[in-house]
């Protein structure tokens, strides 16, 4: 069974910053792209990040314009995690965040499988 679980989401001031994780716990998910999504109410999922294999596609990053600049994306192959480190927030930051990967090595990571989703909250 391939399981994704989400961790570091709750609540921050407008510039302030969180770091969310992604952790595979039954499989290796170091040879496999892994995209970071967003759902707020009203708005459509949006794809924030994506990082690709390191030994396979060269670790190749990907942002939406909304996020660049503030958001960075990284793994740690030897804790096979993926984070997303979220600086000077925006109250249009607010959403549930999840973590997502597939049989692909390069981004778009592939949508397959998916952790249950960790809250993030930016407000005064």
């Amino acid at each position: 069974q391939l399981q994704l679980e989400e961790s570091g989401g709750g609540s921050a001031q407008p510039g302030g910053s969180l770091r969310l994780s992604c952790a595979a716990s039954t499989f290796n998910l170091n040879v496999y792209a892994v995209g970071w999504f967003r759902l707020a109410p009203g708005k459509e999922r949006e794809e924030v990040s994506c990082i690709s294999s390191i030994s396979n596609s060269g670790g190749s990053t990907n942002y939406a314009d909304s996020v660049k600049g503030r958001f960075t994306i990284s793994r740690d192959n030897a804790k096979n995690t993926v984070y997303l480190q979220m600086n000077r927030l925006k109250p249009e930051d607010t959403g549930v965040y999840y973590c997502a990967t597939g049989f692909k090595s390069s981004c778009p990571a592939g949508k397959d499988y998916w952790g249950k989703g960790t809250l993030v909250t930016v407000s005064s």
